[in-house]
């Protein structure tokens, strides 16, 4: 079975990345992996103050990976996979595709404008090393062309 790897978070680019990814599992009969990263913050605060920072930030990446997962289990009828994990980006992504062999590709969206985006560069600078492929999805696509290509 092939398994998507999707990042979320609140952005319009990991909406569309879910989109396909959870189409293309549909059309596949595959399945979709969710991942949400609580990135670690760059100050320290008192110890119950960060705990506190770092439990909020948490709690909002696992609304985030739920609310993704709902939304694919409402259409689809299957429930995703889903991880909340603290740390760099890049470094939480490896360690997930590295722990886990039965992912088959990994789903970044790009920003519609500007730069792709911090996970797109690393990634694609890094295509080469990866254990499966990547698939990038445009964020200028509608979700007609979402679904078109997927």
């Amino acid at each position: 079975m092939r398994v998507y790897l999707v990042i979320v978070d609140e952005t319009d680019e990991a909406r569309k990345a879910l989109r396909f990814a959870s189409r293309r599992a549909m059309k596949t009969g595959g399945a979709v992996h969710i991942l949400a990263y609580v990135p670690r913050e760059s100050f320290n605060a008192f110890g119950g103050v960060q705990a506190t920072i770092e439990q909020e930030a948490h709690d909002r990446a696992e609304v985030i990976a739920s609310s993704a997962a709902g939304s694919i289990f409402a259409e689809s009828g299957k429930m995703p996979t889903i991880a909340v994990r603290s740390g760099e980006g890049q470094a939480v992504i490896r360690d997930y595709l590295s722990g886990h062999p039965e992912v088959a590709a990994l789903v970044l969206g790009a920003a519609a404008e500007g730069a792709p985006g911090p996970l797109v560069e690393h990634f694609t600078s890094h295509a080469g090393s990866l254990p499966c492929p990547l698939f990038v999805v445009p964020g200028t696509l509608s979700d007609e062309e979402i679904d078109r290509l997927s």
